[in-house]
């Protein structure tokens, strides 16, 4: 599983700084894991408090157009958009990273 593959190393990354009390997790919504699936695999790996933050994608097109895309399907692994005004593929500026924010420790 991707989902779990990507906690691991979440939970690896969050406990080089000590006994973890909590974390915060920012996932894109252009990313290849839907925010929910990510925090229901934390979850049942650990007994810590997990956050999980769905961040909003951003675009750039060829068109001109900067925002937000027209999300046409999500699945596992994938996300598949365009541009809201002229339907080409544009360029994820921001909303496709999984990103560890925080970590609370005892």
């Amino acid at each position: 599983m991707h989902e779990t593959m990507i906690a691991k190393e979440i939970i690896s990354e969050a406990e080089k700084r000590g006994a973890v009390k909590s974390v915060l997790v920012e996932v894109g919504e252009l990313g290849p894991l839907p925010a929910k699936d990510l925090e229901t695999t934390l979850k049942t790996i650990v007994k810590w408090d997990v956050e999980v933050r769905e961040r909003k994608g951003l675009v750039k097109c060829e068109c001109g157009f900067q925002g937000h895309p027209k999300i046409l399907e999500r699945g596992h692994d994938f996300c598949l958009f365009e541009c809201p005004e002229c339907g080409n593929v544009p360029t994820a500026v921001e909303g496709k990273d999984i990103r560890l924010i925080s970590v609370e420790v005892e």
